[in-house]
């Protein structure tokens, strides 16, 4: 019998209770522990690394290493990458798309995946074939937003929703004030170039004191 998401995983009630996901991309390693410092102390102990630099895969296992925060892997579009990340200590994986070698390895490895799906005939296929139920929603902007989540949510009423893109201090409040969103992503959250921006992290950790103060 094959073996489906295990959706039950207490990660999942973490992301519920936080509501937020920070899209993080790493271009300087030496920031990574300020910014771990940050998301920690404000009440966000989760990280998602993009893919979107060749430091992800380094910046993944310096993070899992220090074990202060859930860490994973994001933008993953290949298995290889999946492994990678999986390997260097990753707690969960999300991608822009439906890989279904990531998804099958994720499943096999019991490590929470958070395929992209905005279409219905998207949604009903990560239920049927891998019993997942909650999907990123990306670009949430381009594909109807909260309008459309909340029209899906209408012949899915399962399905809930982790909206990234087009996502920002001004909206984002709109997005995680509904039941059917786990937690809303980006980097309005929490960037590199933030934290860099008066060399000392201060303006972004009170950016997202400011962030999770609105919760």
């Amino acid at each position: 019998m094959k073996k489906l998401a295990d959706m039950n995983h207490p990660f999942y009630e973490v992301m519920n209770n936080v509501k937020l996901l920070p899209l993080y991309t790493v271009k300087d390693l030496s920031v990574l522990p300020l910014a771990e410092e940050i998301l920690f102390n404000n009440g966000v102990p989760v990280i998602e690394v993009a893919y979107r630099s060749k430091l992800a895969t380094e910046a993944i296992r310096i993070l899992a290493k220090s074990g202060r925060i859930h860490v994973g892997a994001g933008t993953v579009r290949t298995l290889e990458q999946a492994k990678d990340a999986v390997e260097a200590g990753a707690s969960f994986v999300v991608s822009p798309c439906i890989v279904p070698e990531v998804i099958e390895y994720c499943i096999e490895k019991d490590i929470p995946v958070f395929p992209g799906a905005v279409t219905p005939s998207e949604i009903q296929s990560l239920i049927t074939n891998y019993g997942i139920n909650v999907v990123k929603f990306f670009p949430a902007d381009v594909y109807g937003g909260l309008k459309a989540m909340k029209a899906l949510s209408g012949p899915f009423p399962d399905v809930r929703f982790v909206p990234t893109g087009g996502i920002n201090g001004e909206n984002f409040l709109d997005y995680v004030s509904e039941d059917i969103i786990v937690a809303a992503g980006g980097s309005f959250i929490l960037t590199e170039d933030g934290i860099k921006k008066d060399g000392t992290g201060v303006w972004a950790n009170e950016n997202l004191a400011s962030v999770v103060r609105s919760l």
